[in-house]
């Protein structure tokens, strides 16, 4: 990882200096956050974008916002994406050299009974970025995509050559039409677009919606933990600290194509029974199991075939899910204010 980080200091990467700022959307979420942290702790000034909407706790995206408004050198504009005419006085004001976008509508399961916050938030979002990267001469333009886009493929691992053309959820196939705008934008307007597929990212601050939090929140609470599939699930379980290298290596990494996808996950797929072992021990506590059949929109299994990102990025994952998973456990036993806000907003 030291060649990755050699590059990321150098200038002039993409047209830009160390004094540019960047453009990170979606800084009150979790990976946004995350990014744009370790960001600030290389010296990079930060342009965080968000609107703080409600598909969470509010609370929990404020004490993210806290924490990297304490760095002088991040400035939050709060607004929504889907306002083009807000991303547009956002960027001519600040001027990013890159832009590094990570908010999105997200959750498989939110979007079978909201589909329009879908289009509005990762469609149109997306495009209103795309356009002020062209118009403002941006020359990098890295984009969250997902592990979702591969569908129901049943060859693991999944690879960036394989076809995404059968999605099935909505936020898969939201996230599969950035990459292909993406691609439009590179091929008619000189745009480097570097999509990142992310596989089942956890960690502190982590999102409420996702399986290890339910998970937690539950035992704790003495309730049921819901299993999916009867059990027979496999998740490629990717750390927060790996994603954000990966991030910031797809930012400012030499030699890459024009248009690129590239997966980051931990390339390591876990039975969810492992992980539910895991925490069990961090807690201390026994789960109380409810076995339920396969969702509408999910997959019995991801794994994340990583050699491209190897190759490009020098991207090499660290955190297993037995040190993930006690990490995550610490974080929110110290937030007991956080959780509690958490499991009321699920009331």
């Amino acid at each position: 990882m030291d060649t990755m980080n050699n590059e990321a200091d150098a200038p002039g990467i993409g047209g830009e200096s160390d004094r540019s700022p960047i453009l990170v959307t979606g800084t009150a979420g979790f990976i946004g956050f995350h990014v744009a942290r370790a960001l600030l702790k290389r010296g990079r000034r930060v342009v965080g974008v968000d609107n703080f909407n409600s598909y969470y706790a509010v609370m929990l995206k404020e004490a993210r916002s806290r924490i990297l408004r304490e760095d002088s050198g991040f400035v939050e504009e709060r607004g929504d994406i889907a306002d083009l005419d807000f991303v547009t006085r956002v960027a001519h004001k600040h001027k990013p050299a890159l832009i590094c976008h990570l908010a999105a509508q997200a959750g498989v399961r939110y979007s079978l009974t909201n589909p329009f916050v879908y289009e509005t938030s990762n469609v149109q979002g997306t495009l209103n970025l795309l356009e002020i990267a062209r118009h403002l001469g941006i020359r990098r333009f890295v984009y969250a995509s997902s592990s979702s886009v591969y569908g129901g493929n049943v060859k693991l691992p999944f690879s960036e050559t394989d076809r995404v053309d059968s999605p099935i959820s909505l936020y898969a196939a939201t996230k599969r039409s950035n990459e292909l705008m993406a691609h439009v934008y590179s091929r008619l307007f000189g745009i480097r677009t570097v999509g990142l597929r992310f596989f089942t990212v956890y960690g502190p601050w982590g999102r409420p919606d996702m399986a290890m939090w339910i998970f937690v929140e539950s035992i704790l609470a003495g309730k049921p933990i819901p299993i999916f599939n009867n059990g027979r699930m496999r998740r490629d379980f990717t750390y927060i600290d790996d994603i954000v290298a990966g991030v910031e290596a797809a930012l400012f990494a030499e030699g890459l194509e024009d248009c690129e996808v590239i997966n980051l996950g931990n390339s390591r797929p876990e039975d969810l029974m492992a992980l539910v072992a895991l925490l069990e021990k961090a807690l201390g506590r026994k789960a109380e199991i409810r076995m339920l059949p396969m969702q509408p929109g999910d997959v019995e299994a991801t794994c994340a075939d990583i050699s491209r990102a190897r190759a490009k990025l020098g991207f090499e994952p660290r955190t297993p899910l037995s040190e993930g998973v006690p990490k995550f456990v610490e974080w929110y036993l110290a937030h007991p204010e956080i959780a509690a806000e958490v499991a009321r907003t699920r009331e």
